[in-house]
């Protein structure tokens, strides 16, 4: 358990950069046109490696089930776990390491963004090569432009300036994160629950270890192809010109509906009503897509200055994941049953998970109210919406000089139409 825990740590360490960098390293590339869109398939391929994780566990579950059958739980409780099954989830996390092993020499070869290289670095020598290489554009950055700016925009995260110009935002940005993994990371506990009533898995003591991993992801595949893939990409479509926030406030109305319509006739549906059962589940999954879980990663990565927007970006995301910790263990435990003599062995009663739902749906609710405090980001461009663009630059000889959103800003803000003579007459 310790090693485990000592990997998975930099596991997230890792991902917790990667988060941060994805979303802002596409935001900063994209014009504003398809800014969000661009975003939004970036996240999509989580639902792509959801899809692959489930179907790597199928695949090694069932040529393991097949090499090594044992007894069901109820006939036996030790040989129903065989010796080989401690390779199995071993396996699989392994495999999971090519993707990143795949990726990491082309990850290693990207440059900076052209804004951080500039407005952070302060170099605009460079963010011109590098933009040149990226975008195949001839481009030229004047350093004392870029010189000017850092010198009158340069306020920390932690200044008064940033709280008057930011501090809504990154409150909006985080409690959404934070209230939206509550609710979403809960909903794969009652996986099991949810299975089990609607009849895709049998009795859990009906089976062996190796034939219940097999079957929990073969409907894990099923619901992420049914529900969670098409979410994201109903996203990627949509989200240009239908807007961030109404998203939003969609996804988490009807993650509200869904769940209150789930856990009221709880009992009912799991009892026989299988069809309605398994589909207000899909549906919540649909909408958490098709909604917050995706606009909660694009927003930080559109309304920072871009010196803070990874910083900003990823404290969103860790808000995100302190709300994971909160439902992961509160609602493991809230979800018992709370007749004495009907938990999991070692855990005290709890709620059931009827009850458990009900605030699940109230939490969705205080995500649709906490998106108010982030404005719509759609059409607008990074500078626009963090304020920068305010900043004018005065030349030396007193006369008011173009701002350098005019130059390596406006350039990048520009539709991919744009004729690249016009743009280097703008440079």
């Amino acid at each position: 358990m310790t090693t485990l825990c000592f990997f998975r740590f930099w596991l997230g360490f890792g991902i917790g950069g990667d988060y941060p960098l994805s979303a802002t390293i596409m935001a900063e590339y994209a014009n504003q046109c398809t800014r969000g869109s661009f975003i939004a398939a970036v996240f999509a391929m989580q639902g792509t490696g959801i899809v692959a994780g489930a179907t790597v566990s199928i695949i090694v579950s069932a040529i393991f089930n097949r090499a090594f059958p044992h007894p069901s739980f109820n006939e036996d409780p030790i040989a129903s776990t065989p010796r080989e099954a401690d390779i199995v989830w071993r396996l699989v996390f392994m495999l999971g390491a090519i993707p990143a092993l795949v990726t990491y020499y082309w990850r290693m070869k990207m440059p900076e963004t052209a804004r951080y290289t500039a407005l952070v670095e302060g170099n605009a020598h460079q963010a011109a090569l590098d933009m040149t290489k990226v975008l195949a554009v001839e481009f030229a950055v004047e350093q004392a432009k870029v010189d000017k700016l850092r010198a009158f925009d340069n306020y920390s995260l932690f200044s008064r300036e940033f709280a008057r110009r930011h501090g809504r935002h990154l409150l909006g940005s985080t409690s959404t994160w934070f209230l939206l993994d509550i609710a979403f990371y809960s909903q794969n506990l009652f996986q099991k629950d949810v299975f089990t009533g609607v009849g895709w898995l049998p009795k859990a003591g009906t089976m062996s270890a190796l034939e219940e991993v097999f079957r929990m992801s073969r409907a894990q595949a099923l619901i992420a192809l049914c529900s969670t893939v098409p979410g994201y990409w109903f996203t990627v479509l949509t989200i240009d010109w239908i807007g961030r926030r109404p998203i939003q406030l969609m996804g988490f109305a009807m993650m509200t509906a869904f769940m209150f319509a789930s856990s009221i006739p709880y009992y009912t549906l799991r009892e026989g009503h299988y069809l309605p059962f398994i589909v207000l589940y899909a549906f919540t999954f649909f909408f958490a897509n098709f909604g917050p879980n995706t606009t909660t990663f694009i927003i930080p990565a559109e309304l920072f200055p871009a010196r803070l927007r990874s910083t900003c970006h990823g404290i969103s995301a860790a808000a995100g994941k302190a709300g994971a910790m909160v439902g992961a263990f509160g609602f493991l435990y809230a979800a018992h049953s709370s007749k004495e003599g009907h938990q999991e062995v070692g855990y005290p009663t709890g709620l059931g998970v009827r009850a458990a739902l009900i605030p699940l749906g109230i939490i969705n609710g205080l995500g649709f109210h906490c998106t108010f405090l982030v404005p719509e980001t759609m059409g607008l461009s990074l500078e626009d919406l963090s304020g920068e663009n305010n900043v004018e630059l005065v030349s030396e000889d007193g006369a008011d000089s173009p701002r350098l959103a005019v130059s390596i800003r406006q350039s990048l803000n520009k539709p991919p139409s744009v004729d690249v003579d016009e743009e280097q007459a703008i440079l």
